[in-house]
């Protein structure tokens, strides 16, 4: 250890009994994935109107007075 190095604290401290080897690598493993990623997560902003692919299928054009004006309005 070199000046200005803090002591590095272990990730898991046995408080009683003695697990093997075998149970605390159980143990590190259910608790790293209940810890969660990061990058999993969904991102909180929505996509913008440009972005949304539901806008890119249209629905299907029926002819009669108006249609022509109806085949570009947003539903």
């Amino acid at each position: 250890m070199s000046e200005g190095d803090e002591p590095v604290r272990p990730f898991l401290r046995v408080v009683r009994g003695e697990p093997d080897a075998a149970e605390l690598a159980a143990l590190t493993v259910v608790l790293a994935s209940a810890g969660g990623g990061g990058e999993d997560e969904p991102d909180p902003t929505p996509p913008s109107g440009w972005a949304r692919r539901v806008d890119l299928v249209r629905g299907p054009v029926h002819p009669g007075p108006g249609g022509w004006r109806a085949s570009a309005r947003p539903r």
